[in-house]
């Protein structure tokens, strides 16, 4: 037991240091927290008098908070903390939007209630940072970036925000959606040789691992209104099978297991899995906020929304 004690203490010390220099959530002042001071007290006045109108007329909550650093926090974690230590929007209908800003860090994030989601959608929240305040904000526009953003959000939260609009904005961004796509298909592409070159129970534990992995292009990756990547995907899963059962009989399979027999002999025998923990999402600490005034409603949130910077 002495043996195992001192790991345990060192554990809970590095564990409960952790916590404490999370950064807090701030106090919810009203619908606009400009503790960073990017706003002037003339632009506040007036966002916040908008907000306020929308929320008496709509329900829906939108909060702006802009902070001065993030202090190494992950900018998704830290927003989803405050959407859901805030609590915006009203407890069951989960119609809040949280639009957070790190100044230093020079990046945002929309934060969407699980009861706007199907009007405020990924790609709509998407549209909102990289073609309504990323522009404004480059230009030094802090104030008429948030504002705008924030006018969109509410129109998109309405169904006002055109489709056509966001369609058009995230075609704009093909040629960097292709890149990414092409860069996670050839990483994939190597385990996927490493499967189909691994005999046992092994390669195709491998084949069903990878297919989530594939499916992430499949989801994005398309040409000209093609769905290449979904058709990547359908020949993963076709393939495969057919090259695990074809290949051994080649000649090229046999020189390919071949060499993993070697590579596996020289490492000492077996090949072994390593594995991936999940660093486990976030928790709910920090600051909070106290009763009384201006507070959220009781709204949950789900990570529903988009990141961008500037």
């Amino acid at each position: 037991m002495k043996r195992f004690l001192l790991p345990v203490i060192l554990c809970a010390l590095l564990l409960g240091s952790a916590i404490a220099w999370a950064l807090d959530v701030p106090y919810l002042s009203g619908h606009v927290n400009d503790t960073a001071q990017m706003l002037s007290s003339e632009a506040v006045m007036d966002l916040e008098a908008r907000l306020t109108a929308y929320e008496d007329s709509t329900g829906n909550q939108l909060v702006v908070l802009t902070i001065a650093s993030l202090e190494g926090e992950v900018l998704e974690d830290y927003a989803l903390r405050v959407a859901e230590t805030w609590k915006l929007g009203q407890e069951g209908a989960d119609n809040g939007i949280l639009l957070l800003i790190a100044r230093d860090e020079r990046k945002m994030r929309i934060e969407v209630g699980y009861g706007l989601e199907p009007s405020v959608t990924d790609a709509v929240s998407h549209y909102v940072i990289n073609d309504v305040i990323r522009p404004l904000f480059r230009q030094g526009e802090f104030e008429a970036g948030i504002s705008e953003g924030m006018e969109a959000l509410m129109q998109a939260a309405d169904g006002d925000l055109s489709p056509d609009v966001v369609r058009s904005a995230s075609q704009g961004d093909g040629t960097e959606m292709l890149l990414f796509s092409l860069f996670w298909l050839g990483i994939v592409g190597v385990f996927t040789l490493i499967g189909l070159a691994t005999q046992g129970c092994m390669g195709w534990f491998l084949y069903a691992f990878l297919i989530p992995f594939y499916a992430v292009p499949a989801a994005f990756l398309n040409i000209g209104g093609f769905p290449l990547g979904a058709v990547i995907l359908v020949i993963y899963l076709v393939g495969y099978p057919l090259l695990k059962i074809l290949l051994p009989k080649t000649d090229f399979g046999k020189k390919m297991q071949e060499k993993m027999k070697k590579m596996n002999t020289s490492r000492g025998g077996a090949w072994s899995s390593g594995g991936w923990a999940s660093g486990g999402g976030w928790s709910s600490g920090g600051g909070g906020f106290s009763s009384g005034g201006f507070s959220g409603g009781g709204g949950s949130f789900g990570g529903g929304g988009s990141s961008g910077g500037w």
